[in-house]
């Protein structure tokens, strides 16, 4: 009781310093907790963006195809027909964009007769809810993956995955446990999604501030306890072996530059890397978004043919007479 009262009401010098060293502590931490939930919330709820086209008189002859995503709701999608019984692939956008943005990518690939579907991530463009940094998102595309298999038009065996940051994470993700996927072009991709979280909060110049960095990481993963137990991907790699992937880094995002070379070392062969100067396919200029385009094309072309190649004629042994 003394010892209460003379935190309360301290007289003695030394009990002084220790009071408002205590008070002090406390009002940080409050304020450290209240500005990272801040922090977290709008992150977990960016602006949404959304682009509508007219279906009926875009060019590509696209139409909507809606899914559902377990726990998650409902979907929907632009299917974009190529070839008939050709592979399907499709294009996983970053955090804070949307399917709208990569129609001159989707174009170039269906021009070369692929089939391409895209649509808005949770949190992102037409999709309410919250993001995760991937966790979630890579349900959605398993979830893409399902619905898409169903069609008649297209090949149910072959999808190739082309993924932005978030994108590339759950595309990643899917493809370690989907023998379909057959092609990974992977734009800035991570190991695991708090580094995603951690790079927002640098951005917001918030991240030098004592403990912000490690209490938004505590509340962002207790709002995905789900996926408390997920391995980063660079410890599951090796179960990508025989499949193509690409791994693109852009000079103007550093610290994603680093994630990807960290993952493309990690990852077994076949795999290639692309260095380019400026990342973010959707805020690129034309003549970059031109060379871009091509190298994607390029690398789907080369590893995932519109046409299956054809199995080997069995070899008949003439009758010995």
């Amino acid at each position: 009781m003394d010892i209460l009262s003379e935190l309360l009401y301290p007289t003695r010098w030394y009990m002084k310093i220790i009071t408002t060293i205590l008070v002090v502590s406390v009002f940080t931490v409050l304020a450290t907790g209240s500005i990272a939930g801040f922090l977290i919330y709008r992150i977990v709820k960016p602006q949404r963006t959304s682009s509508e086209i007219n279906m009926a008189s875009f060019p590509g002859r696209p139409d909507t195809l809606e899914f559902d995503v377990p726990g998650l709701g409902r979907r929907e999608g632009w299917f974009f027909p190529g070839l008939r019984g050709a592979p399907t692939i499709i294009l996983c956008h970053g955090y804070q964009s949307s399917r709208g943005e990569l129609l001159m990518l989707l174009s170039a690939l269906q021009d070369h007769q692929y089939n391409v579907f895209v649509f808005d991530f949770a949190a992102h463009g037409k999709s309410a809810g919250i993001t995760s940094l991937g966790f979630h998102e890579a349900g959605e595309v398993r979830a893409a993956v399902a619905a898409l298999a169903q069609r008649n038009d297209v090949d149910p065996g072959r999808f190739g995955l082309w993924g932005y940051n978030m994108g590339a994470y759950a595309a990643l993700r899917v493809a370690l446990d989907d023998r379909r996927i057959r092609t990974l072009v992977l734009d800035s991709a991570y190991d695991r999604p708090d580094q995603m979280l951690t790079l927002q909060i640098q951005k917001t110049g918030l991240g030098g501030f004592p403990l912000m960095v490690r209490s938004a990481r505590f509340m962002f993963r207790w709002l995905n306890l789900d996926n408390s137990k997920a391995q980063p991907l660079s410890k599951q790699l090796p179960r990508l072996a025989g499949v193509p992937k690409l791994f693109i880094q852009a000079v103007d995002e550093p610290e994603l530059a680093r994630t990807t070379q960290d993952l493309f070392l990690a990852a077994p062969e076949p795999r290639d890397q692309a260095i380019i100067p400026r990342g973010n396919f959707a805020g690129m200029g034309d003549d970059d978004k031109r060379d871009y385009e091509n190298r994607v094309v390029s690398y789907f072309l080369l590893r995932l043919p519109v046409t299956a190649p054809l199995a080997p004629a069995p070899i008949t042994v003439p009758a010995a007479h």
